[in-house]
C-alpha cells in the first residue's frame, strides 16, 4: 500500500422449525477429514451432506477431542467447548439443498501423537446415519447446494484493506451490516524481532485489536485474507533468512487464524526491488502451498499505467521459473502518474498485466483475468489521483466483465468523506457516504 497507508452466529431456529436427529433424517451424514498436520497441530474439516430427499434446514455438529487437543481456530461455524466436548453450529452456511453439502474447519493444536475427533454427533444422531442420497430413478431436482451454502471462493472476490493500527479503523460488523461485504484484508503483517510475525511488528497475534476484529468479522460470516509487507516498516522477507523460514513465519499465521488465504503486498526497494528477497518470497509461497493444500496465494504490487514495471516483470517470470504456483497476481494501479482519467489508466494497466500473464504462462484472456487482481485506492491517492465513487463503480463494473479473481481499495478506513480533506488516514478527501467504497465492493 501506499506511503499514506503505512505512515503509518450461530443460526436461530424459530419455533415452528423442528430438527429432526440425523439418524431419522436417514440420508443427512457429518464426515470428518484431516489436512495438514505440522507436529503440533493439525487442520480438520467436517462436511455435512444431505441426502435426506428435503432441504434441512439447520445443522449442530459434536465431537469429541482425545486429551490434550484444544481448537485453536474455527471458521464457517460458531463453536463452543466444554471440557473436550466441542459444538459446531452453522452460520451464514446452514440451509443445505437436498444433494447438497456444507462444511467448517477448524485448528486443533495438540501434544503427543494424533488422534482423530471422536462420538460425532449431527443434530443429535449419529453422523454416519445414511449419508449418500437415496436411490431413484429419477435424479433429485435440486442436485446442487443453494446460493446460502457455496462458501465464497478462496481468498474473497471483493476484499478491501482494514486496518486496525490507523486511521480510525471502524468496527468490522458494522461495515458488514451496512454494506454485505463479506471478506476484508488485513493490514500488515510485518517483523517483530527477527523473522516473527506481528501486526504492525508490535501487536501479537492473539490477544490484539487485530485478532478481536478476525474474530468479529469471522462471527458475522465473513473472512479475512492477512497481508504481509507494505510500503515501510520493518518486513518479513528480507528479515527471515531462508525461503523455510519465511514460509515458517506466514505458517504461524495461517494456523492462528484458520486461513484460505495470505497476500504479500511485496513493495519498496527491501522487498519489490530486492531480487534476493523476492526469490525468498516465492519460494516461501511455494512450500505454503504444498503445506496447506487449498490455500490461496496472492501477490500485489505496483504496476505502471501500461502494466507492470521491469520488477513486476521478473516477480511474474520467476513466479513460474521456481514454481511458485501463485494464485493471483494484483497490480495496484495508483500512485504511478499520468492518472488523469483513472478508469482508463486502470484499465489499461490491467490489461498490461493481462499480456504479461499470457506471456508468461501461455494463458487465454480468460484464465489471465481468473488469475489478475485490481487494488485501488478510493477518493485521493498520495499523488491526489482522483477515484471517485463513479469512477469506482466503473471500475468493478469492468472487473465483473472481465471476470478478474480479486478486487480491493486502500482502505475501509479511509471509506469516509471529508470534502476537501486532502489525503487522509480516516476518509477519502472527498465528498461521500459513509461505505460507499465498500458497497459497491461487496456487488463484485
Amino acid at each position: 500500500m501506499p506511503a499514506l497507508g503505512l505512515a503509518a452466529a450461530a443460526a436461530t431456529i424459530g419455533a415452528m422449525v423442528v430438527i429432526a436427529p440425523a439418524n431419522a433424517a436417514g440420508g443427512v451424514s457429518a464426515t470428518f477429514s484431516k489436512g495438514s498436520d505440522w507436529g503440533t497441530g493439525y487442520e480438520g474439516k467436517y462436511t455435512i451432506a444431505n441426502g435426506s430427499g428435503s432441504t434441512l434446514p439447520s445443522w449442530t455438529v459434536e465431537f469429541d477431542l482425545p486429551s490434550g487437543a484444544k481448537i485453536s481456530s474455527l471458521w464457517d461455524g460458531s463453536y463452543t467447548a466444554s471440557g473436550q466436548h466441542v459444538t459446531v453450529k452453522n452460520t451464514w452456511n446452514g440451509n443445505v439443498a437436498n444433494g447438497g453439502s456444507a462444511s467448517f474447519g477448524f485448528n486443533v493444536a495438540y501434544s503427543g501423537s494424533y488422534a482423530a475427533p471422536s462420538n460425532c454427533k449431527l443434530n443429535g444422531g449419529a453422523c454416519s446415519a445414511g449419508g449418500t442420497p437415496p436411490t431413484s430413478t429419477t435424479p433429485p431436482t435440486t442436485t446442487t447446494p443453494p446460493t446460502t451454502t457455496t462458501p465464497p471462493p478462496p481468498g474473497g472476490r471483493g476484499a478491501p484493506y482494514l486496518y486496525m493500527g490507523w486511521g480510525s479503523p471502524p468496527n468490522p460488523q458494522t461495515v458488514m451490516n451496512a454494506t454485505g461485504i463479506k471478506w476484508f484484508t488485513m493490514a500488515f503483517i510485518n517483523a517483530s524481532g527477527g523473522c516473527n510475525p506481528a501486526w504492525d511488528s508490535s501487536r501479537p497475534l492473539s490477544g490484539s485489536a487485530d485478532a478481536t476484529a478476525i474474530s468479529q468479522i469471522k462471527a458475522a460470516g465473513g473472512q479475512v485474507v492477512p497481508s504481509f509487507g507494505g510500503w515501510s516498516g520493518n518486513k518479513l522477507g528480507p528479515n527471515c533468512s531462508t525461503p523455510e523460514a519465511l514460509a515458517g513465519a506466514y505458517q504461524q499465521v495461517i494456523n492462528a487464524y484458520g486461513l484460505k488465504a495470505i497476500d504479500i503486498d511485496i513493495e519498496n526497494s527491501d522487498e519489490f526491488e530486492n531480487e534476493a528477497v523476492q526469490d525468498r518470497i516465492l519460494n516461501a509461497l511455494k512450500i505454503v502451498k504444498q503445506n496447506n493444500p487449498g490455500i490461496q496465494t496472492i501477490l500485489t504490487f505496483g504496476t505502471s499505467t501500461t502494466g507492470p514495471n521491469y520488477y513486476g516483470n521478473r516477480l511474474i517470470d520467476q513466479s513460474k521459473a521456481l514454481g511458485a504456483n501463485v494464485d493471483v497476481f494484483t497490480i495496484m494501479p495508483f500512485d504511478f502518474g499520468g492518472g488523469a482519467n483513472m478508469y482508463n489508466s486502470t484499465v489499461s494497466a490491467a490489461n498490461g498485466l493481462r499480456d504479461k500473464l499470457k506471456s508468461t504462462f501461455g494463458w487465454s484472456d480468460a484464465t489471465a483475468y481468473a488469475h489478475l487482481g485490481i487494488s485501488g485506492m478510493n477518493g485521493l491517492s498520495d499523488q491526489q489521483e482522483l477515484t471517485d465513487l463513479s469512477t469506482w463503480t466503473q471500475i468493478t463494473n469492468w472487473a465483473k466483465s472481465n471476470k478478474i479473481a480479486r478486487l480491493a481499495f486502500w482502505s475501509v478506513n479511509r471509506d469516509r468523506g471529508c470534502p476537501g480533506g486532502g489525503v487522509q488516514s480516516a476518509c477519502s478527501g472527498i465528498a461521500q457516504n459513509d461505505w460507499d467504497f465498500t458497497k459497491v465492493t461487496a456487488g463484485f
